[in-house]
């Protein structure tokens, strides 16, 4: 099974979410908020044009970075993760970039741009967290569901609490 950016993300979000995703069973298409994200990638003054390679969709790509484009700041550590994954396999076709995150609404942080290098320590830690994501997966059964505030708005919550 291919390791996608979104597994990625929803590693740092939610591993049952992502077990889930990884297995095809995709609630997405009921969630507001992925409906949301969808529109703000499509209106004209926030236009991305995606990229695709190798299973991947990188929301754009500059001279000089890769950029990722999210709805808010809900969730740094996921996107920056998610966006490592994504500098990761174009510097194994010998394409180095850096990579910038930009979210439409500031919730948490005080900045709406964030920059990341993929250097020695998070290409180790990425080949970490890139073990431990196919160990989840590989598992027949996805890891238990923990109940937190967030849940509540999560496309999968129905499938795990009721």
């Amino acid at each position: 099974m291919q390791i996608t950016g979104t597994i990625v993300n929803y590693y740092f979000h939610c591993k049952t979410q992502m077990w889930l995703f990884a297995h095809k069973i995709n609630l997405e298409d009921n969630s507001e908020d992925v409906r949301i994200g969808k529109v703000l990638h499509e209106i004209s003054e926030t236009k991305v044009d995606e990229v695709s390679f190798e299973g991947i969709k990188v929301d754009k790509i500059t001279k000089d970075y890769v950029v990722e484009v999210k709805k808010s700041d809900s969730d740094i550590e996921a996107a920056k993760w998610q966006l490592m994954y994504y500098l990761y396999i174009l510097k194994q076709k010998g394409i180095e970039k850096k990579g910038r995150l930009e979210v439409f609404e500031k919730n948490r942080q005080d900045k709406k741009r964030f920059e990341f290098v993929l250097d020695m320590e998070n290409e180790i830690k990425l080949k970490e967290i890139l073990d431990k994501i196919e160990q989840l997966i590989n598992s027949p059964i996805p890891p238990k569901p923990k109940l937190e505030k967030k849940c509540k708005r999560c496309a999968y919550y129905e499938y795990c609490f009721i």
